[in-house]
């Protein structure tokens, strides 16, 4: 072979080489190698889903806003146990609590509030709440809860079971409370009104958890 050929073939050959090692990666990525793994993507979890319901209200755990009044001057009671209805206010009873007394005294204040999904969650004062809002009002006002809870945190808190003076019926969904004999609730509202309101009715406990605060 004539030293052209053979310049000539040594060229062809390291031509091959070259291509054969530039093809090499694309290889590795079609048979399931690091390459493969890679899709040029970053996906990041968000923190708070997109879709949220109920027991995904954003909380904080210090609300903003005015703090909760307290009764400056003796509330009215009733006497007995039992509290009663005058309009759509609750009358605490005589032998309640204090803690209980200023859970019926913060109820009433938001009493005429509209239902506002997420209300009472970044701010104790707000324009409307929702079920677990407004229940964590009233509690924070009787000095039984620091901080707003969701519906679906109420079915672990306190302790299990109907309490003497208070009685928390929660699940993921929703969240009432029974506060000595009396409901308040954003759900069973007359035609026409939404929000946290009293209700002379009975607890509905079916698909609920039964808690209430601790010593009451």
């Amino acid at each position: 072979m004539s030293l052209g050929n053979r310049l000539t073939t040594l060229l062809g050959l390291g031509v091959l080489a070259f291509v054969m090692l530039a093809l090499a990666p694309s290889a590795h990525a079609e048979s399931g190698g690091l390459a493969s793994a890679y899709s040029g993507e970053t996906v990041e979890t968000p923190v708070i889903p997109a879709s949220t319901a109920e027991t995904e209200v954003p909380g904080v755990e210090s609300p903003s806003g005015v703090p909760i009044p307290s009764p400056t001057v003796p509330q009215p009671t009733v006497p007995g146990a039992l509290a009663t209805m005058r309009g759509t206010k609750a009358i605490a009873p005589a032998s309640a609590p204090t803690a209980v007394k200023r859970v019926i005294a913060a109820a009433n204040h938001i009493r005429t509030t509209p239902y506002i999904w997420g209300g009472g969650h970044l701010a104790w004062a707000a324009t409307g709440y929702d079920c677990s809002g407004s229940v964590s009002y009233a509690l924070h006002g009787g000095k039984l809860l620091e901080a707003p809870l969701v519906s679906g945190s109420f079915a672990t808190w306190g302790e299990p079971g109907p309490g003497k003076w208070i009685t928390i019926y929660a699940n993921k969904e929703h969240v009432y409370m029974v506060v000595a004999g009396l409901r308040f609730d954003t759900g069973g509202d007359i035609a026409g009104e939404t929000g946290p309101r009293w209700h002379a009715e009975p607890p509905y406990p079916q698909g609920f958890v039964v808690r209430h605060p601790v010593g009451y």
